[in-house]
């Protein structure tokens, strides 16, 4: 490869064929060969099992015989039901009697323990059992190709630390699964799966998966390995190769074929730019998107919208987005309205839109089997629905509805119906004001295996389920975010909001994701962190944990760190099961109320920021809540380091998450100085010039987050309180300048019309480049601030600004700045002159002797002009 745009030099694959292996090396710009940083097949543990049919004197009979011994998914008596009649299926898979009683969860009895000890004992070339028919619980998967397994060992050369492969409940670093010592005893499992109640520190599949691993070591630098296989996939991680230390995954898929791609780095700028390429970037969200949700299961009627909708407004609490459950519908029936609960759904929309904010409704894959539901009726004769393994029913499967089929979202056929439901015409009652949340997507099935769909189901092609289950919920958003962007009306372009449970790679194109139920326990808030640094790792950046967590209750003080965590975290929403108290912010009482809304205005304040940064994803494909090695790759203390993190390359966040705190330890890259973004003092340096990192203890009692702000770094905030990003559009903004250790500092701020297509598709967008240089020597230097405007293609410029924008928001006017704060300023400065044109203007200025702090007020200056503040000392 001679193409050093992405590298940082050439990349070399050895290959080696008796016994097949390949190894790739990287040149690096100094002409050094490294390597090999990755290995694939050294360890001889690649297979791939063929496909073929079950040996049988009559192919013929045998298949039949198949077909006619598959027990039907839906019955209701079987022998451990009894004679109870099942009337439904509760979330964990468990039974609902007609009498009002619920299945017990089974144990596993010690003879079936000891079987299947047994059988985990044996040689795989002993074990016939399962190969052509497998047994789960009351399930039978037919498998009728027989073992297709395909498998590949993977070594990362002279690495310790490796990271990816999202969705686990698990610490950011992946540990050892495999070997002595290892931490855990089971491989990471790839198996989308509505999990019921997650467990911590477990390699359980959950809601959603990325098959990527990155290594990140201090001699080989980043590299990473995507395994693109959406079957079920088991992933081993074990350190090999006795001095060395080097860890090595061994990959184990269903079915499929192998089909692998190594990124060579070899930095993380570098490889997320490669992954980029093969995956895509996330997608630039509409900025009330990145305002805070407020959801429950459920918001019972419009009267009970009106109500929360106005105690945000008394409490001058912002918020942008209300959410509505499954109970809004008309008995869980999807695009419908329940008429007595909510019969002006339009009316209500329109109200909160008048005041700023959106609205959101539940949408699921499952629907309801219901003659008269017209999206059941249209499916059904268009013949859209999965099949059952015969290829001839329609899969009848237990969710949310009861009776409910699933729509093949493999087809493109099927995802084009989809995305025409949401037309305002069809989904009546919807308007622009109104997105979509996808939830049960893994696909979740109440009475299927795993709470999931039999793997030999087929789909319209006739592909068993097994081949591509992992794809479903990527698939589902794809075609809901599709749906939202083709019903605008002509004289609309707005980009789409749709929040997935469930995902794959590339689901960073079509919006965000959470991570499903967790539990409102301390617990639970401290493997948000972790959970989303993952996901980030494989590139899914617009992602977020429910504030307060959704099952169980959570007392003020879990309430406020959750608060203060969330407004650090991509994707900023509240969301509680109906068993749980009401939690709205008002519910703990003022005291607490004023520190929620503390944390909530924080996240307000540094909109524009997150906004910058998520620009800054969708160009680079870097992700926007980064681990610190992601920011600092050659300070290997910082590799493990899941407790705290960065937004972008210039915000750490320390949350705090456990009870009673009032003192937390933060580790700060000494390479660059940092700056508490509340007092705005530096923070006191290592005592050692050789060392890389330093540890503080900070303050961080219940009204404080710490959050510090990197020296060298231009922070743009908005810091006028206003109850939604919408009302905030015309603001102005303030600068955050903090200085380095050269006493400089650059920043961006990205602008558009924050909620259209117009950046992309006529290039109405621009970008404020800031930068600043401190220089009092007498010598006559003169230090400045200036702003340098990049216009997109579609605005034209004459000199210095905008001639004419089609948005008022991208007039200059719209985008002032009302004041510029400098941190680490040495000295009072004697004067400060702004010059726009040539034009020469003093400016006010106050300086904290104390803090270093400069605060230049009113410059009267845009950010879409160029212009120059001069600063003098002495």
């Amino acid at each position: 490869n001679d193409n050093n745009n992405d590298v940082g030099g050439k990349v070399y694959l050895l290959l080696q064929l008796d016994p097949f292996a390949f190894h790739m090396f990287r040149k690096e710009n100094g002409g050094e060969i490294v390597g090999p940083i990755v290995s694939v097949g050294t360890q001889q543990l690649m297979h791939f099992e063929i496909r073929r049919p079950k040996h049988s004197d009559d192919p013929t009979e045998d298949e039949e015989r198949r077909l006619e011994e598959e027990p039907p998914a839906d019955t209701t008596k079987d022998n451990k039901h009894g004679d109870k009649e099942i009337v439904g299926y509760w979330e964990d898979g468990l039974a609902i009697y007609a009498d009002g009683t619920r299945e017990e969860k089974p144990v596993e009895d010690e003879e079936e323990m000891e079987h299947r000890k047994l059988l985990e004992a044996q040689s795989p070339d002993l074990d016939k059992e399962g190969m052509w028919e497998e047994k789960f619980g009351q399930f039978t998967d037919t498998k009728p190709h027989g073992p297709m397994s395909v498998g590949m060992d993977v070594i990362f050369g002279k690495s310790q630390h490796l990271f990816g492969l999202p969705e686990h409940a698990s610490s950011l670093q992946l540990l050892t699964t495999h070997g002595d010592g290892s931490h855990y005893r089971d491989p990471y499992r790839l198996y989308n799966l509505d999990v019921f109640e997650y467990e911590l520190d477990e390699t359980m599949a959950l809601y959603g998966e990325v098959p990527l691993v990155v290594s990140q070591s201090e001699e080989f630098g980043t590299a990473g390995v995507f395994w693109f296989n959406p079957t079920e996939t088991f992933v081993d991680v074990e350190e090999v190769n006795g001095d060395k230390k080097e860890l090595r995954t061994h990959w184990m898929s269903e079915s499929g074929v192998i089909d692998i791609f190594l990124l060579p780095g070899s930095n993380p700028q570098s490889l997320y730019q490669q992954y980029a390429h093969l995956t895509g970037r996330v997608a630039l969200p509409p900025m009330f998107s990145l305002g805070f949700h407020q959801c429950r299961w459920n918001y019972k009627d419009e009267r009970d919208v009106y109500n929360v909708h106005g105690k945000f407004e008394e409490y001058d609490y912002p918020y942008d987005v209300l959410w509505l459950d499954i109970e809004h519908t008309d008995g869980k029936r999807y695009f419908t309205w329940d008429n007595k609960l909510f019969p002006n759904p339009v009316e209500m929309q329109d109200k909160l839109a008048s005041q700023g904010r959106r609205m959101v409704t539940i949408v699921d894959p499952h629907i309801k089997r219901d003659n008269n539901y017209y999206i059941h009726k249209q499916a059904t004769s268009e013949g859209l629905y999965i099949k059952d393994n015969t290829g001839k029913k329609d899969f009848d499967g237990w969710c949310w509805p009861g009776s409910s089929s699933y729509l093949d979202f493999t087809s493109e056929r099927v995802r084009s119906w989809w995305a025409n439901q949401f037309s305002y015409k069809k989904y009546k009652g919807s308007t622009p004001n109104l997105y979509t949340w996808n939830d049960m997507n893994e696909p979740s099935v109440f009475n299927g295996p795993e709470v999931s769909m039999q793997k030999d189901l087929l789909n319209l092609d006739g592909i068993e389920h097994r081949e591509w289950h992992n794809l479903y919920g990527l698939l589902f958003q794809r075609a809901t975010s599709e749906g939202l962007v083709q019903r605008n009306l002509p004289d609309q372009n707005d980009r789409p909001f749709v929040l997935s449970r469930s995902f794959f790679a590339s689901s960073q194109k079509y919006g965000a994701i959470w991570t499903g139920d967790n539990e409102s326990k301390w617990s639970h808030l401290a493997i948000a962190a972790p959970m989303l640094l993952s996901m980030n790792v494989a590139a899914l950046s617009f992602v977020g944990a429910d504030v307060g967590g959704f099952f169980g209750n959570t007392d003020a003080e879990l309430m406020t760190r959750w608060m203060q965590a969330g407004a650090y975290q991509p994707f900023f929403r509240g969301h509680a099961h109906h068993d749980a108290k009401r939690r709205e912010p008002w519910m703990f009482g003022e005291e607490t109320l004023e520190r929620l809304r503390k944390a909530a205005m924080a996240r307000y304040a540094l909109t524009p920021f997150w906004y910058t940064v998520f620009h800054e994803a969708s160009v680079t494909g870097m992700p926007v809540m980064r681990a610190m090695w992601m920011q600092y790759p050659q300070i290997s203390q910082l590799y493990s380091t899941d407790d705290q993190y960065l937004i972008g390359s210039d915000l750490l966040v320390k949350p705090v998450t456990a009870a009673g705190v009032t003192q937390s330890n933060v580790l700060f890259p000494t390479s660059d100085n940092w700056y508490d973004v509340d007092t705005m003092k530096q923070m006191s340096s290592s005592p050692s010039d050789a060392a890389k990192v330093t540890s503080l203890s900070v303050k961080s009692g219940i009204d404080k987050i710490p959050v510090y702000q990197r020296g060298g770094s231009i922070i743009p905030r908005k810091l006028r309180l206003r109850r939604s990003t919408r009302m905030m559009t015309h603001d102005p903004y303030t600068l955050y300048i903090a200085l380095d250790k050269k006493l400089c500092a650059s920043g961006s701020l990205y602008m558009d019309d924050e909620h259209t297509f117009d950046h992309e598709r006529q290039g109405i967008h621009a970008t404020a480049n800031f930068d600043m240089k401190v220089d009092y020597d007498d010598d006559g230097s003169i230090s400045f601030i200036r702003n340098v405007v990049e216009f997109g293609l579609g605005l034209t410029s004459e000199g210095s600004s905008i001639v004419a924008s089609v948005d008022k928001s991208m007039e200059p006017s719209s985008r002032m700045i009302e004041r510029i704060v400098v941190m680490g300023t040495p000295l009072s400065p004697s004067a400060v002159v702004m010059d726009i044109n040539g034009k020469e203007t003093s400016l006010e200025f106050e300086f904290g002797s104390s803090s270093n702090v400069l605060i230049i007020r009113k410059p009267n200056l845009s950010a879409l002009e160029n212009w120059n503040i001069s600063i003098y000392f002495g």
